[in-house]
């Protein structure tokens, strides 16, 4: 995956792979959640693991007051703008669609995030025929997935009858988080004076704070959430995302982007699906059928192949 010449101009490549692999490792978890919490809405589940991220966050701007800025007043308001793209409104349709279809599918769709923000920020160097290899085989592995998807126990799939509003979900969830990786992009090449750390943080109390007024409004009222059983267990979990899946995971991937080409990054944004489906499959106890393995390597496939291409 990396070259010997590469690795020797970039002394932290090691470092940002395992970082990479380790925020696609926690934000794998936040596909599998909804299915661990069944008994629960799915907005609860949701402003759950926000309202979590957003305390982490405000606790860990209070830790290093002394040493860490605060935020203007524009930069808060674009801080909880983006939070509603990438991370609110962005999982609240996610796990809206894992309701409806189960894990697997979605995983797949939200797995071609990466293909998307490439095609939309393309680079004017870059020919759209070089596109074409990544963009058809992940296009292959969604539909051979989709064919699976009446039959697929382990996927946890809803009646047909459902499968074309969790399709929808899932589909405004990806288009919610490209427009955040974009802007969020765009607004980090403005503003060069702001650390990544920093704006980890300020995303992560804007995420909190949408989590928590969304709750307030149509959420599950606080005394029927504590009486609904394994209650505990919704919130031993909505930590574990909060804290693992959300604000660790920032951290680790500002940590890869910090040291990996985009290139490289991108094409580690694979390992979020691979280990959603895997996480999946170890839930249910069950184990991927031939036909879904292979749409498996042929989505992996299209993401390298178009990684490669932007490369």
């Amino acid at each position: 995956m990396v070259s010997r010449s590469e690795a020797a101009h970039h002394p932290g490549v090691t470092t940002g792979i395992l970082a990479g692999l380790g925020a696609g490792a926690l934000w794998g978890l936040s596909f599998v959640a909804p299915r661990m919490l069944g008994g629960f809405a799915a907005l609860d589940v949701t402003a759950g693991r926000f309202i979590t991220y957003g305390i982490v966050a405000l606790a860990m701007m209070g830790w290093g007051l002394r040493t860490r800025a605060l935020p203007t007043g524009r930069q808060a308001l674009a801080a909880l703008g983006l939070s509603v793209l990438g991370f609110t409104g962005y999982y609240l349709l996610l796990v809206l669609a894992i309701r409806d279809m189960g894990v697997a599918l979605p995983a797949l769709i939200i797995g071609t995030i990466p293909i998307w923000v490439m095609v939309l920020g393309k680079p004017q160097g870059l020919r759209w025929v070089a596109l074409l290899p990544g963009l058809v085989l992940t296009v292959a592995g969604l539909v051979l997935m989709a064919d699976l998807h009446g039959g697929d126990a382990a996927a946890g799939q809803a009646p047909a009858a459902h499968f074309g509003r969790g399709l929808a979900f899932a589909a405004g969830a990806l288009v919610s988080w490209t427009l955040f990786a974009l802007l969020n992009a765009a607004w980090l090449r403005r503003h060069p004076e702001v650390r990544a750390g920093d704006w980890a943080n300020w995303l992560g109390v804007a995420t909190g704070l949408g989590g928590l007024l969304l709750w307030l409004a149509v959420g599950t009222p606080a005394a029927r959430l504590a009486a609904t059983p394994g209650v505990g267990w919704f919130v031993l979990l909505s930590f574990a995302i909060g804290f693992g899946s959300s604000w660790l995971a920032t951290l680790l991937w500002n940590t890869a982007s910090q040291r990996l080409s985009a290139s490289l990054c991108g094409q580690l944004i694979v390992s979020e699906t691979l280990f959603a489906i895997l996480y999946a499959f170890l839930w249910d106890a069950q184990w991927p059928t031939a036909a879904q393995w292979a749409a498996v390597v042929l989505f992996t496939l299209g993401i390298m192949a178009s990684i490669k291409a932007h490369r």
